[in-house]
């Protein structure tokens, strides 16, 4: 829809290894690692377009050590360029709606990059809430460090319940964020209660593309 030229990896695509080194088994990080640099050389890609902030930090920050030095972008980061570009169709306008974005860990504080996904959503016409943790200050979602794939410790209530409450508590109507692990950890803590519905910043625009637009994308991907 905005006339990107792009190529994907495909089948030579694998997991960054960002799980594998914050639970601690560096050897299988290495291995992953290194396979990714030595594809992602050959490509030679002059940028690359990440959908998840562990990934971002693991390309951008982490592969240098292994030879991979590349620009690495979150994809809140195009489409806020996208946006200022003229280059995104006007999504439906949400008068009246309120939305609130939960700032992924690896995203905000690791990478500094808060002002994009606020600025994608702007084109929205909704207003724009903050939580009383945000930005520097955000709460997790609970899945980092690997915390993800394992079983909480007990307590009072998860930590991902506890972030919920806090978007909840925002009044907005719509919780936004930029990050698949905070996304299904929300989603987990919400379950079947009321309150705001859980969307990635792209999902919230990608409404306003025309469904035959969609389409020709997704079969051209």
């Amino acid at each position: 829809a905005a006339g990107v030229n792009y190529a994907v990896t495909g089948e030579r695509e694998n997991c960054s290894g960002d799980v594998a080194r914050r639970a601690g088994n560096e050897y299988l990080y290495e291995e992953l690692a290194r396979g990714n640099v030595e594809t992602l050389n050959e490509m030679a890609p002059p940028r690359i377009v990440v959908t998840c902030p562990h990934c971002l930090h693991n390309l951008g920050s982490e592969y240098p050590q292994f030879g991979g030095d590349y620009e690495v972008v979150h994809h809140t980061q195009l489409l806020a360029e996208l946006r200022a570009e003229g280059r995104l169709p006007q999504p439906p306008a949400r008068p009246g709606a309120r939305i609130t974005f939960h700032d992924p860990c690896y995203l905000g504080r690791h990478n500094n990059v808060f002002d994009a996904p606020r600025e994608a959503l702007g084109s929205l016409q909704g207003e724009l809430v903050e939580m009383p943790r945000s930005r520097g200050d955000s709460f997790c979602c609970g899945a980092g460090g690997a915390q993800f794939w394992k079983e909480e410790e007990a307590g009072a209530r998860t930590v991902g319940a506890e972030r919920y409450a806090e978007a909840t508590a925002s009044g907005a109507d719509i919780v936004a964020t930029g990050c698949p692990f905070c996304l299904q950890m929300l989603e987990s803590s919400k379950g079947d209660a009321d309150g705001p519905v859980l969307r990635d910043v792209a999902e919230l625009l990608a409404e306003g593309l025309p469904q035959t637009t969609m389409e020709r994308d997704a079969h051209a991907g």
